[in-house]
């Protein structure tokens, strides 16, 4: 335990000693008195100093608590880190997926966001046939709201290179597949069990690292990949530079990709149905050391203690004297 200000220790200890001493004086000499004149103390036995000390209990934590004590201790708390990689590719702005593919993504992202709390990191990925890390993951959650508002869509998509851009966010450093032709091991990542990807596209991969040997290396070190598909297994068509091109959702892909980390493929048709899908990640309850200031549990005690104090001299006496 700490305190704010130290010199409120020795100004209790001081004063509750100095009460002490006065009240066994004043005993004594009441006693003396009473025998000098033959009566009887009203309350014999020791029960008549349970509400004198009670009350110098009270006024010992009273001055503890002007002193700013604080404890470090173990708070339970939601933690976890959360990636939201967005494909952001010229597939997703087929209306299959009600506004749009990339359209619905972003409005449930924005309401998952807004209701974690401050413990869980968040961060932003988009992808088409690369990937940026739009914002690292963080605890201020308003920079990833901006960071999902500002996501349109252009170009191909890179399934794998969205796990690596993630897995990249989520260990601080730039993560890549080894050498497939090489015996190599895969790179020490330590274990990041917490942690989660949410992969929001339509499953259409272009090109890049292979997307399912990307998710086995999440799983490596304990990362969930959770895929949400949008669009339909139908499909429908877009315009690219004037050319008509067939898009549509690619389920079997989504699913090895989950699968391949125990993560879970979802198919979202709008906007609405992904709310049951946040609800649905891996967060842990964990307890992170933090400093507790223990002036309000000080003052809540003392003030127990005058009141049981004054409620047994009511009882026993008649009267508060």
């Amino acid at each position: 335990m700490t305190f704010g200000y130290p010199l409120m220790i020795g100004v209790a200890v001081v004063v509750c000693a100095g009460l002490l001493l006065a009240y066994r004086a004043l005993h004594r000499r009441r006693a003396a008195a009473l025998a000098a004149t033959g009566l009887r103390a009203v309350m014999p036995g020791r029960r008549r100093h349970v509400p004198p000390l009670l009350f110098l209990a009270a006024l010992g934590l009273l001055l503890l608590a002007v002193g700013r004590p604080a404890a470090t201790l173990k708070v339970p708390r939601v933690a976890g880190t959360v990636i939201l990689a967005f494909d952001v590719s010229s597939s997703m702005t087929a209306t299959d997926a009600a506004p749009s593919r990339l359209a619905a993504a972003q409005a449930a992202a924005t309401r998952f966001v807004e209701v974690q709390p401050s413990t869980v990191d968040i961060g932003v990925v988009a992808f088409d046939q690369g990937a940026v890390t739009a914002r690292p993951p963080s605890g201020d959650h308003d920079d990833a709201l901006n960071a999902i508002r500002r996501l349109h869509a252009a170009g191909g998509t890179s399934l794998g290179q969205a796990i690596l851009t993630s897995l990249s966010a989520i260990v601080g450093r730039p993560v890549s597949l080894p050498d497939p032709s090489s015996d190599a091991p895969p790179p020490a990542l330590g274990y990041r069990g917490s942690a989660t990807i949410v992969l929001l596209s339509d499953g259409e991969d272009t090109g890049g690292p292979d997307a399912v040997a990307a998710a086995g290396l999440a799983a490596n070190v304990g990362v969930h990949v959770d895929t949400i598909g949008f669009g339909t297994v139908e499909g429908t068509t877009i315009q690219v530079d004037g050319y008509e091109v067939a898009t549509a959702l690619n389920e079997d892909l989504l699913t090895r990709i989950a699968q391949a980390t125990t993560g879970s493929y979802h198919r979202a048709g709008d906007a609405r149905a992904l709310d049951r899908v946040y609800r649905s990640l891996d967060l842990r309850l964990t307890a992170k050391p933090q400093v507790v200031e223990l002036t309000g549990a000080a003052v809540a005690v003392a003030v127990a203690l005058l009141t049981v104090g004054g409620l047994l001299m009511i009882i026993w006496y008649g009267r508060i004297v």
